[in-house]
C-alpha cells in the first residue's frame, strides 16, 4: 500500500490522510460497511476519488487498521480489493496471535 501512496501527489495523499482522520474523529459513522470487520471510506481528491478500505482493531478498536487503497472508478467497490483487504486483515490477525515466540496472546 505505501508504494500505491508513493505513486500519488501531495494533494492526493492529504485527501487519503483527512479520509482516516475523519474516521478517527467521528467513527464509523463516516465510513462504510461493506462485509465482515471491512469498512471503507472516500477520499475525494481535486481530480480523482480514492476508497481506503480498512478494519477497526485492537482491544477497545482503536485501532484503524488500512488494508486497501485503490482509486475509485465505479458505484461498486472491485471484488479483488474487497477480497485482497480480507486477506491482509486475516493475515495481520493471524500474526498478532502471538506476541512473542512459544507465548500465546489472550484473545479477550
Amino acid at each position: 500500500m505505501k508504494a500505491y501512496l508513493d505513486e500519488l501527489t501531495d494533494e492526493e495523499v492529504a485527501a487519503v490522510v483527512a479520509g482516516m482522520k475523519e474516521v478517527r474523529d467521528r467513527g464509523l459513522l463516516a465510513s462504510r460497511h461493506l462485509r465482515g470487520d471491512i469498512y471503507e471510506v472516500r477520499a475525494d481528491a481535486q481530480t480523482r476519488s480514492f476508497r481506503l478500505l480498512f478494519s477497526n482493531e485492537g482491544r477497545s478498536g482503536r485501532i484503524l487498521l488500512s488494508l486497501s487503497v485503490f482509486e475509485k472508478r465505479t458505484q461498486k467497490t472491485p471484488g479483488r480489493e474487497l477480497e485482497l483487504a480480507e486477506r491482509r486483515l486475516s493475515d495481520w490477525r493471524a500474526r498478532g496471535a502471538v506476541d512473542r515466540p512459544g507465548r500465546r496472546r489472550r484473545k479477550g
